[in-house]
């Protein structure tokens, strides 16, 4: 079974690093993001967050959690596209009880498309995903996430 997970994890990461473009935009200049930036978890963690994240976040987000290359455009509608996850969009910016209530409870109404999940998602699948989306966070955005989210004095 560890074998198994660690499998899954090394062809996220292999299938992670090819074309990390993901459309105009994606990128912000001088960010390269690596997809093995200090996992926040174990191989066993990384493996069930990326199977969470392909079965339910993939459609939206991007298989690479690239986003949606107009992120920061609004739709006719006015709400937000899906963000980036991978560190280029602005999911590092939040502490991690915020992380969670958002995928628990969706996106702000009005603003955003995000489902709620915390009816289908444990509160451990919760977790597993978002250890995946910041395993590959580049080690820069992993760090200033750290600082964010300590100073916030929110509970890990």
């Amino acid at each position: 079974m560890v074998l198994k997970a660690l499998l899954v994890v090394l062809t996220a990461v292999v299938l992670g690093g090819c074309d990390r473009g993901g459309g105009a935009g994606t990128q912000p200049p001088g960010k390269a993001a690596s997809p093995a930036a200090q996992p926040a978890a174990d191989a066993e963690t990384l493996a069930l967050g990326a199977r969470v994240y392909a079965r339910n976040c993939a459609r939206c987000h991007g298989p690479r959690a690239e986003g949606d290359f107009q992120w920061r455009r609004r739709t006719p509608e006015g709400r937000y596209r899906p963000p980036p996850l991978d560190g280029t969009g602005h999911a590092w910016h939040h502490p991690l009880d915020v992380l969670r209530r958002v995928i628990r409870e969706g996106g702000p109404p009005g603003q955003s498309d995000m489902p709620a999940w915390g009816d289908r998602l444990s509160p451990q699948e919760i977790d597993a995903v978002i250890a995946w989306f910041q395993s590959r966070w580049p080690p820069e955005i992993r760090q200033a996430w750290e600082r964010r989210n300590a100073a916030s004095g929110r509970p890990r």
